[in-house]
C-alpha cells in the first residue's frame, strides 16, 4: 500500500476526480460561448492567457487519472525530493506529487496558482489528505512567483498552467534542473516553441510525447 492508495488521500482524490468530471469545460456555458477560433487564440496567447483562465476559474482543469498516476510513479522512481509545479488548480496533480514525496521520505513541493479561490480549494484538500506540510503554494503569476527562492537542485517539474508560458517558465527553472531531472508538460501542443526546445538534444533534453497529451522530457546536462 502507498499514500496514494490509502486513506486519507484516496477518498479525497476520488471525490475530486468525480467533481472534475461533472464540471468539465465542455459543460461550461462560458467555454461553450467561445468560438473554436477564440478558444485556440486564447490558449496560444502569451498576453491574454489570464483572460481565459479567469473565465474558467470555477473549473478544475485537472490532469487525467492516468497522468496523475504517472506523476506519482515518476516522482517515486526518481526518488524526487524537490518538485516544482506550474498550475495548481484544485490540487489534483499536487496531491499526487505530494504523496510521492511522502513515500520518498519527505521533500518540498512548490506549486503556483494565480486564482485565489483555487488556492483555497487546493489547500483544503491537501490539509484533508494530510499532505499540506510538504507543499508551498505561491499565489500570483508564475513568471514572478517562480523567479526566486527555488531549490538549488530540482528533481521534477510539472507544467500544467497557461500553455503559452511553458517556455518562459522553463527559462526560470532550467538552471536549477539537475542532470536526469524530469519535466512533464500537459497539453504541450499548445506551446510549439516549448516542444521545439525540448525535442532538440542540442538544448540539453531528451523528450518524447507520452500518452495522448503529455510531453515527457529528461534533462541531459
Amino acid at each position: 500500500m502507498t499514500t496514494l492508495t490509502e486513506a486519507p488521500l484516496a477518498p479525497v482524490l476520488e471525490r475530486l476526480f468525480e467533481e472534475a468530471a461533472a464540471a468539465a469545460p465542455s459543460q461550461s456555458l462560458v467555454w461553450a460561448t467561445l468560438s473554436p477560433e477564440e478558444r485556440d487564440r486564447l490558449m496560444h496567447s502569451k498576453t491574454d492567457y489570464l483572460d481565459i483562465y479567469s473565465r474558467l476559474k470555477d473549473l478544475p482543469l485537472p490532469v487525467s487519472r492516468e497522468t496523475g498516476a504517472l506523476l506519482y510513479m515518476l516522482a517515486r522512481s526518481s526518488k524526487a525530493k524537490a518538485i516544482v509545479e506550474f498550475g495548481t488548480s484544485f490540487g489534483i496533480s499536487t496531491l499526487h506529487l505530494a504523496a510521492a514525496l511522502r513515500d520518498n521520505g519527505g521533500g518540498r513541493l512548490i506549486t503556483t496558482e494565480f486564482e485565489p479561490s483555487k488556492i483555497a480549494r487546493a489547500r483544503g484538500s491537501l490539509t484533508e489528505a494530510g499532505l499540506i506540510d510538504l507543499v508551498e503554494i505561491r499565489e500570483g503569476d508564475a513568471l514572478r512567483t517562480l523567479s526566486a527562492d527555488l531549490p538549488e537542485s530540482i528533481d521534477l517539474v510539472l507544467l500544467d498552467g497557461a500553455k503559452a508560458l511553458y517556455d518562459a517558465v522553463l527559462d526560470r527553472l532550467e538552471s536549477r534542473l539537475k542532470p536526469g531531472a524530469l519535466i512533464v508538460a500537459d497539453n504541450a501542443d499548445y506551446c510549439p516553441e516549448y516542444l521545439e526546445r525540448v525535442r532538440d538534444p542540442q538544448n540539453g533534453y531528451l523528450s518524447v510525447p507520452f500518452a495522448e497529451d503529455v510531453e515527457l522530457s529528461l534533462r541531459l546536462a
